[in-house]
């Protein structure tokens, strides 16, 4: 009884504290609940701060909200609104339209104490929360930039301010943090100055994006372009934290550093589905980790499209998480190399499990789908698991993977980074693999160009003693130049074991391996031919990886 009188207090104190013709007047007469901030004050002249008439038309809003159990919209009319943080509260929908945007103020002290709140926008444990209507949220990344570098610029950090910690820190764009509902659509997030920031029992670790959903439940994301600029460090498209019931679709991501990334830090993600995007990024476009603490399972990335992006599908798992059930389709890519201070190697699908570093865990990655892919790059396929974390069950089925060389960055390395091995220097080749037990490749293409492919023509390298359980069916390995052979099996002047693959056609193919202690090259036998009923062994043996690292 008690709690019904003081809501119907505070009801009436909010209405009688307006006009007849105030905005929360006004609001009862109509069927959507909406107020605009410039009733409230706003200028929009992008000089002056708007942040109190907006902060206040929030909380009228989500006052609103309470009152009438209905979502209520703050509606930002055309016009530049500069602002400090503003604090997003439950049941409010910021209505940014056409041709109106919010900019991130660029002062340290437009920023709450805390580091990990460092948002121009944020909402946390809020409830029926979203922003649409067309418009743009701006980070102003560009003020942030002290030199500017076409391999990467190089950024200001507040961090000699003593006012945060870790290599870099500035402000984040959006953050959704213990959300129940959250909506996101038809509206657009510029220049990042930089993504999240992670401190706890755990080690300091730096994230940066323009959409950041941490520990959310149910949440959509759709029709939204996120652009960051390109040459700009740790300006994430969307990171997906501990999150679970979350749908992307229909977005346009153009940015420096990672597109869609998923990560687990206290809890796991289950039940993430992206489809229908289009992604170009000098780092990965769609990646798992590298925060990878707790379980990845459930996740669908379907119909999207990568353009000349560094790396195309990737998952960096470093932390012991488990990482099952994920399907990718009908994706197309493209990949290419930038300077070698971005992550990524070129590679159109990227999956590594590793410790981090001596006290991390290997997590296990299993149960994973690529079906219907077709990408052309500068670099092949990398599938590394680790004594600890082996991958298991991996499928491959109506894969086209064409390989040529376009860029004139240094090729003829292997990307491990964060942590594990760094860049090892290695050949390059079709599909590279280390610690897996079972492989599953159906109806794979795999195509070499002719420009600058003369040290690149290798279909698979791996240790077989690594490698277990692996099958192929309607293979095709393609080469447009001949190639040298070794001797025929049984040569006298054979002195290495010898590695036999048998490929037939409309069959299960086993490969079955007897080489120690050293990687082997397959190659085809001819230009453009087919593998069928064939046996070939490499020229030469490879030294081990582990020999390469004391080079």
């Amino acid at each position: 009884m008690k709690l019904i009188i003081v809501t119907l207090l505070l009801s009436l104190t909010l209405l009688q504290s307006h006009s007849a013709t105030s905005p929360l007047s006004i609001l009862q007469s109509y069927p959507h609940l909406s107020l605009s901030v410039t009733d409230y004050g706003a200028t929009a002249s992008g000089h002056q701060y708007d942040t109190v008439p907006i902060q206040s038309t929030i909380d009228a809003c989500s006052s609103a909200f309470h009152l009438r159990r209905r979502p209520c919209h703050v509606t930002f009319p055309p016009g530049k609104y500069l602002t400090a943080t503003l604090h997003l509260k439950s049941g409010v929908v910021l209505d940014i339209s056409k041709n109106a945007t919010i900019l991130g103020g660029t002062r340290l002290e437009d920023y709450p104490e805390k580091q990990e709140k460092w948002y121009v926008v944020v909402a946390e444990d809020a409830a029926e929360v979203g922003i649409t209507g067309g418009g743009v949220i701006d980070g102003q990344s560009l003020k942030f930039v002290r030199r500017f570098d076409e391999r990467k610029n190089v950024m200001v950090s507040w961090n000699k301010t003593g006012a945060c910690l870790g290599d870099e820190c500035r402000p984040r764009l959006v953050g959704f943090i213990g959300c129940r509902n959250v909506k996101v659509w038809d509206v657009s997030f510029n220049q990042p100055a930089y993504w999240c920031v992670l401190t706890s029992d755990r080690k300091h670790i730096t994230l940066y994006c323009s959409l950041h959903i941490v520990r959310c439940q149910n949440t959509s994301i759709h029709d939204v372009s996120i652009y960051g600029d390109f040459n700009t460090p740790n300006n994430d498209g969307i990171d997906i934290e501990d999150s679970n019931n979350t749908l992307i679709t229909r977005c346009t991501i153009d940015t420096g550093d990672d597109a869609i990334c998923p990560k687990t830090y206290t809890g796991p993600i289950y039940n993430l589905t992206a489809t229908n995007c289009w992604i170009k990024t000098k780092s990965s476009a769609i990646k798992f980790g590298s925060a990878s603490w707790y379980a990845f399972k459930g996740l669908v990335f379907d119909n999207i499209t990568i353009v000349e992006s560094h790396r195309g599908l990737a998952l960096q798992i470093r932390d012991g998480g488990n990482v099952s059930d994920i399907t990718f389709s009908n994706i197309n890519i493209t990949t290419r190399y930038y300077d070698p201070s971005w992550w990524g190697r070129a590679e159109p699908i990227y999956i590594t499990t590793c410790p981090r570093d001596d006290t991390s865990k290997s997590g296990s990655i299993s149960n994973l789908r690529f079906i219907n892919i077709t990408a052309t790059s500068e670099n092949g396929v990398f599938l590394s698991g680790s004594k600890g974390g082996v991958l298991n069950n991996l499928k491959f089925l109506n894969v086209n993977l064409t390989y040529k060389r376009w860029t004139n960055y240094t090729d003829g390395l292997v990307d491990y980074r964060p942590g594990c091995q760094g860049l090892v220097n290695h050949s390059m080749a079709g599909f590279i693999m280390e610690h897996i037990d079972g492989l599953d490749v159906e109806n794979v293409n795999m195509r070499w160009a002719e420009e600058k492919t003369g040290k690149w023509n290798n279909p698979l390298e791996f240790r077989p003693s690594t490698v277990n359980n692996i099958s192929l069916m309607n293979s095709i390995l393609r080469l447009h130049r001949c190639l040298k052979f070794a001797k025929p099996l049984g040569s006298e002047n054979t002195s290495l074991d010898v590695l036999v693959i048998t490929l037939i056609l409309d069959t299960k193919m086993m490969l079955m391996a007897s080489v120690s202690e050293a990687l082997w090259l397959v190659h085809t036998v001819n230009a453009d031919a087919i593998f069928a009923n064939e046996a070939v062994v490499s020229e030469r043996a490879r030294p081990t990886i582990s020999d390469r690292h004391h080079k």
